[in-house]
This record gives C-alpha cells, structure tokens and sequence, in this order.
C-alpha cells in the first residue's frame, strides 16, 4: 500500500498486519514510505521501488486511481483476479454529483471499501462490489483543558483546496471567536484572508502529538469543510474533549450527535455556537465530555481494526 491519508494509515498499522511502502529517493507522492509527523510502528515497513518486483504481497490496498496500472507494473502481475486487492475511498465524488461514476464501477475484481456511508450513497460504483468500513481513531486521551479561549481548525492545504475545506468561512468563524488554524499549508492563510494574528494564527505541519496537545487547550473545535467525506480530525478532537462545531455537510450529522456539539449549515448559527463556549468553559467542558464518549463508541479503533480484518480475510480467501 502507498501512504497516502496519514491518519487512516496510523489507524490501519494497529492492526498489526505488515504493511509494505514503497519509497523513492525523493519521497514523492508514489514513494513516501513511512511518515514522518505521525509515529508509525515497525510493522510499517518501507519497500524501495527496486524490489517490489520480487515481493509476495498477499493483496494490494489500492487508493488512487493510477495505483491500479502501477501496482500491476512493479509487481508484473495483473491487480484483481491475479493479486487480491481492495480500494478504499476516502474522497467524496468531485464531478457531476450525484451521478459520478467511480473509477473502478466497470471492474467486479476488486471491492471499493468506502470510509463513510455518505460516499457509498454517492458514488456510483457500478458492478464493483462495495463495503463500508467507518473510521476509527485511535484515542488520544480525554486531554481537554479549555483554557485557552480561541477555537481550533485543522484544513490541510487551504488555499489550494479553498471551498472543499471551507477556507473562505474563516473570516466570517473568526469575527466571532478568535481562531488558531493547524495543518499542511497554512502558514500563508492569514495573509491570505486579511486577518490579524489576533483573530487568526496559524500553525504549520506541527506532529500530531504536538498538535493534539495545543487543540486540547482551545475552548473549542471548528470544522469549516465543505465536501469532504469525514475529516478526522473532528472525530480527533471529539476524542480529546473538545465540544465541536462542524458545517452541516456531508457525514458530518452522522459524526456528531445532539449534546455533543453543534452542526448546521447556517455560519450565523456556527458562529454563535463559537461564541457559547467562548463565554462559558463549563458548557465547553459538559460538551466536549459528550463528545468524546459518541467519538468512542462509533469510531473506536477496535471495531474498525475488527472490520478491516473481516474484508481482508473476504478478500484473500
């Protein structure tokens, strides 16, 4: 498998199965091998593209498109019915939704293993066979303080996503409460937006660690994204304690429950929100303890791992 989602690879390692990366000199997007902002265990095993050729994997977790021809390119096998393998779709559809077609809809060979159930109900997937396997996180602790009274928000590559992660609702989430922006790419987005350290700072590609620990001590999560099939780091933050106030889109109605934050789809009725746990720690803290026990129990990481066994052994056999 390549390391592309950082966050769902750190979940799947746990499941103690030996994953092979492969990985080029110049640690591009086909050859990243192992993280290295997220602490992976040995069984994250890093495979140079020289010697995929003579590797036996017993199935291929597929995730992009290409991966199909490129897979059955280095191992010089056919992918499907000569190597067992599943795709796991972490995207939701991008073009003429909701009748996009997925790109392995004409294939009956390999299962598209979706990450939510909002992506099974949008993709079209045709003849190919479909799972949903949900999220799980592995849980970082109820390490909520509150005490630092701004909001926090984790987007990957803003700028260049922009209305996919909602980046142009900021301002308006940051006239309300002042806001601290954690990710890939978020340095310039203040500058950007025209926005004062005083309303928005940003944080760049901070370890996961290290960004768990700082979002513990905002009195408040906010989930901006537009069109995303479930950020993970709402489902994160929920863990650690944080009350969540998340736009209405996609999974995120399925994600967080009444009492364990606020969601919709109106930014006034968001900001609002931002504004009642601002001004009120214990009502932050009362909130936030309700959503890490719905993040626990719906994305806990033993059901997920036990999921995930159950596909592969589908698969394999």
């Amino acid at each position: 498998m390549w390391h592309v989602h950082g966050s769902w690879t750190t979940a799947f390692l746990r499941g103690g199965h030996t994953c092979l990366l492969p990985v080029t000199p110049d640690r591009g997007p086909d050859g990243r091998g192992r993280a290295r902002t997220w602490d992976w265990p040995s069984n994250a095993v890093e495979l140079p593209w020289g010697e995929i050729r003579g590797c036996e994997p017993d199935l291929v977790v597929l995730q992009r498109p290409h991966e199909v021809e490129l897979a059955a390119r280095l191992l010089g096998r056919p992918i499907g019915r000569g190597l067992p393998a599943v795709y796991v779709e972490h995207n939701t559809p991008r073009d003429d939704v909701p009748v996009s077609r997925h790109p392995l809809a004409d294939r009956d060979d390999i299962p598209v293993v979706h990450v939510t159930r909002f992506n099974d109900l949008f993709w079209d997937c045709g003849r190919a066979p479909t799972r949903v396997v949900e999220h799980g996180v592995p849980d970082p602790g109820h390490r909520y303080t509150g005490e630092v009274p701004r909001a926090g928000v984790v987007l990957n590559e803003p700028l260049r996503r922009w209305r996919f992660t909602g980046t142009d609702l900021l301002p308006r989430l940051a006239e309300a409460v002042p806001l601290d922006l954690y990710g890939m790419g978020v340095a310039d987005v203040p500058g950007r937006l025209g926005l004062p350290e005083s309303r928005l700072r940003a944080h760049e590609d901070l370890p996961q660690s290290a960004m768990h620990g700082q979002l513990a001590r905002r009195r408040a999560y906010a989930h901006p994204l537009r069109w995303t099939s479930l950020g993970l780091s709402l489902i994160e933050a929920m863990m650690l304690g944080l009350p969540v106030v998340a736009l209405g889109t996609t999974e995120a109605y399925e994600a967080v429950p009444s009492g364990a934050g606020v969601v919709s789809t109106d930014t006034g009725v968001l900001a609002e929100a931002l504004r009642a746990f601002n001004g009120d720690r214990a009502l932050a803290a009362r909130t936030g303890a309700a959503a890490r026990r719905a993040a626990l129990d719906r994305y806990g990481l033993t059901r997920f791992l036990d999921d995930w066994d159950r596909v592969l052994q589908e698969v394999t056999s």
